[in-house]
């Protein structure tokens, strides 16, 4: 739960958490499972939520629910202000009997506010991108959450402007769209990171400017670039010391911007390097996707082969590891939800539990589409048990596992800063190295495991036919009314194309290794490119 407050919190997503604390009567005291700090006697375990939620209270007497209850749905239907919101219940006054007013239980409409762009900010963020030679949209969550990807396409389309989406923003342009440059930053394209080092006016929207988004700071070179910062947070608006900042409903503000940006559009000459950047990009992602034939397929092709085999409007889910950086980079995402990818906080173990809820909130509004889990070995060993929920309830998901017995994500970003991939191959202890890097490989049955818990499992055979059998697999399993696992085995050590980014992951400036060394020195170039952003 704690997790999941700071993923609610930190993607401003409505989340109410309901914890039983311990009681307030103390009459038990301590319970079990109770933390007893001697300097604090009223600090329990629930108050690690405190800094997780953007409320949070405590009901010691039953009376308080009014006042608790009213000013948590406040926090739960407030766009900027949303997130975990944590009412801490002891267990004792949860079994107490209240009468309540009935002025409380009547139903109530909570508004969403849509806040307006004031005039003043509006003009300049005009001005601003009236007078730009190469604008870049920046494009987050913020615009899927207020529902403007409609009102994005018709800017784009009338302005010319292009889009890099961070991983919250995918789905906002279909992927073919030509002014959808893909995903930007760390783990983004060629072409949109190529935009982004160009770009005079940066136009975020709905974007927090994660590390991953913005390079590490690297990604927007243009010594003069300015941010322009549509967000209904001003926490966000105000980012990298924008001097435009625009705290408003993105949804409504392109809305004027469409009115107010009339007859603007990009100069012909970029307009034409975004176009060929964009389909060389294109280019290089049919290349990644073609099948191989080797016995071991790489991640790229098994994306490939799933992007190929899904529907229109499936939605692939993922979280942790290699694939949401490949995903970003890879999926040709059509449909507005077809894209969900958790990087807030990368959770390992997120994705089939990702998954299930997903599904749960597609079939409560009546759709029928399917759910793609894509999880690796490593994720899955985190948390699988949710795959028992889904059989017990009937809910269909597909869950692709590719095995590559090791943490591949960890292991290549291991390699990166010199590390030489220590510890993130699933090996036998080896006595004599005092280690994990020896050549017998674990004996472990993720197939197996999968099957123990009621499931159609397809087991993909190593071979050159290994990315046509996987697409036939997936084939069969959208056919089907209940939940299949395909298990298929991949090589890490095959990379999706570079798309030019950068993460900022310290080196040590001492070490013994000369893997490390000339990772130090590989470090400092790239940290010499990182700016301050003010602008």
């Amino acid at each position: 739960m704690l997790t999941g407050a700071a993923l609610a919190t930190t993607n401003r997503l409505p989340a109410l958490l309901l914890p039983s604390d311990t009681f307030a009567t103390r009459v038990a005291d301590p319970v079990l499972q109770q933390l007893e700090q001697p300097w604090d006697i009223g600090l329990t375990v629930n108050d690690a939520f405190r800094p997780l939620s953007r409320f949070f209270d405590r009901v010691q007497r039953p009376e308080q629910l009014y006042s608790i209850a009213l000013a948590a749905m406040r926090v739960l239907t407030d766009p900027a202000e949303t997130g975990a919101v944590t009412i801490s219940l002891p267990e004792d006054v949860q079994a107490e009997a209240l009468d309540v007013p009935i002025e409380f239980l009547q139903e109530r409409e909570w508004h969403i506010r849509r806040p307006l762009p004031e005039r003043g900010p509006l003009a300049r963020a005009v001005s601003a991108i009236r007078a730009a030679k190469a604008p870049l949209i920046v494009a987050g969550g913020g615009v899927l959450y207020s529902g403007a990807e409609d009102l994005l396409r018709e800017l784009v389309e009338a302005t010319g402007i292009p889009v890099g989406t961070s991983q919250a923003g995918g789905g906002v342009l279909a992927w073919d769209h030509p002014q959808n440059l893909g995903g930007i930053g760390a783990t983004g394209t060629l072409a949109a990171n190529r935009a982004a080092a160009e770009a005079d006016v940066i136009i975020g929207i709905g974007t927090r400017y994660s590390d991953f988004t913005t390079a590490s700071r690297t990604a927007f070179q243009n010594p003069s670039v300015r941010f322009v910062n549509i967000n209904v947070a001003a926490f966000d608006a105000y980012k990298h010391g924008s001097q435009v900042p625009v705290i408003a409903d993105a949804r409504e503000t392109l809305r004027e911007l469409l009115i107010d940006l009339d007859g603007y559009e990009v100069p012909a000459e970029f307009s034409t390097r975004v176009a060929r950047e964009k389909s060389a990009w294109d280019a290089a992602v049919d290349r990644a996707f073609e099948p191989s034939q080797r016995a071991l397929p790489g991640q790229p092709e098994i994306i490939g082969a799933v992007q190929r085999a899904s529907g229109p409007k499936d939605v692939v889910v993922q979280a942790a590891g290699s694939l949401p950086g490949d995903l970003h980079k890879l999926w040709r995402v059509r449909d507005p939800l077809g894209y969900h990818v958790e990087y807030a906080f990368s959770c390992m173990g997120y994705e089939i539990a990702g998954g299930l809820g997903a599904k749960r909130g597609l079939l409560a509004d009546g759709d029928d589409r399917d759910v793609i889990v894509m999880v690796g070995d490593g994720s899955y060993l985190m948390l699988n048990t949710e795959l028992v929920t889904a059989v017990a309830e009937g809910i269909k998901l597909i869950v692709v596992l590719i095995q590559n017995h090791g943490y591949a994500s960890i292991g290549h970003l291991s390699e990166t800063v010199g590390s030489e991939r220590f510890g993130t191959w699933y090996r036998t202890y080896d006595d004599a190295a005092r280690n994990f890097q020896g050549d017998e490989v674990l004996p472990v049955d993720l197939a197996a495991n999968a099957r123990s818990y009621g499931l159609d499992v397809v087991e993909i055979e190593p071979g050159p036919s290994a990315i046509e059998d996987l697409a036939a697999a997936l084939v069969a399993a959208k056919a089907s009314t209940t939940s299949t696992f395909i298990h298929i085995n991949s090589d890490p050590l095959i990379y999706a194309p570079d798309g030019d980014g950068w993460w900022d992951v310290p080196v040590p400036q001492v070490s013994t290794l000369d893997s490390t060394q000339r990772a130090r020195d590989e470090y400092e170039q790239k940290q010499a490119h990182q700016r301050p952003l003010l602008g």
